[in-house]
C-alpha cells in the first residue's frame, strides 16, 4: 500500500537525547549514593521509558531498591529532566532535510515514542521542530508501550491514516519489533541507542545517515 505517513521514534532516532537523559539518570542515582553510569554503557539502556531507565540504572550500579524508592527516584528524574531537557540534546544530521522532503510531498508525520508524552512535546518544542509533527503518542499515552502495536495504531488514528499506509523510522529493537507487530516497513538507523546492531533484528531497511532515507521512502509513495 502507498505510504501516506512517516512515523518516527524520538530518542536516538530524531534526537540525540542521551546526554540529557544520562544527566537526569545520574542525578537520580546520586540521591541513593550510586555511582554515575558512563555514556557508552548508558546509551544501551535508553528506549523503554523513564521508569525502566531508572530501574536499569539501579541494576547497573548496585541492585534494586524498594518500589517506593523507585517511585521517588522516578519523580526526581522527571523533574530534573524536564528542567534540563534540551541542554545538550541535538537533532541528528539530516533530520530537517528529511522532514522538509516529506512535508513537500504531502506526507503526514508523527512521533511514536516510549518517552512520556508531555516531555516529548516539550523536547520537540524546545528544539523548534514541533510544527513538523501532526501527532505525538508517548509511553504513557496508553496503558501499553512499544513494541505493543497499540501506540503505533493510535498515532496513525490521530494522523488520520490507515496504519498499513505508514512507514516506521527507529533506532532500536523496540522500534523494529513495533513495526513488525503492526506489519509495516521500518527503516532502522545505525546511530541510535541499541546494545546490538540493528541489522540483527531484521528491519526492512538500514541507514547510517538521513541522506539515505528519502530515496528509500520514494519507493513506497
Amino acid at each position: 500500500m502507498p505510504v501516506e505517513a512517516l512515523i518516527f521514534d524520538l530518542d536516538g532516532t530524531l534526537v540525540d537525547t542521551a546526554p540529557d537523559l544520562m544527566a537526569a539518570t545520574n542525578y537520580a542515582l546520586s540521591l541513593v549514593s550510586r555511582p554515575p553510569i558512563a555514556e557508552k554503557k548508558f546509551r544501551h539502556l535508553v528506549g523503554h521509558g523513564a521508569l525502566q531507565l531508572i530501574k536499569s540504572g539501579l541494576a547497573e550500579t548496585g541492585g534494586a531498591v524498594s518500589d517506593s524508592e523507585v517511585k521517588r527516584l522516578y519523580g526526581e528524574f522527571l523533574h530534573f529532566y524536564s528542567e534540563n531537557i534540551s541542554r545538550h540534546s541535538n537533532l541528528f544530521p539530516g533530520v530537517i532535510e528529511l522532514l522538509q522532503s516529506a512535508a513537500a510531498r504531502g506526507l503526514k508525520i508523527g512521533v511514536c515514542t516510549n518517552k512520556v508524552e508531555l516531555l516529548s512535546h516539550k523536547l520537540l518544542s524546545e528544539l523548534n521542530i514541533s510544527d513538523w509533527f501532526g501527532a505525538v503518542v508517548g509511553g504513557d499515552t496508553l496503558p501499553v508501550m512499544k513494541p505493543d502495536p497499540a501506540p503505533y495504531k493510535e498515532l496513525a488514528r490521530r494522523l488520520g491514516v490507515d496504519p498499513q499506509h505508514t512507514l516506521m523510522v527507529g533506532d532500536s529493537e523496540t522500534d523494529i519489533r513495533t513495526a513488525q507487530n503492526v506489519g509495516v516497513p521500518v527503516i532502522a538507523v545505525t546511530f541510535g541507542y541499541t546494545a546490538k546492531p540493528v541489522e540483527s533484528f531484521s528491519p526492512t531497511h538500514v541507514i547510517s545517515h538521513y541522506d539515505q532515507a528519502w530515496p528509500i521512502i520514494l519507493n513506497y509513495l
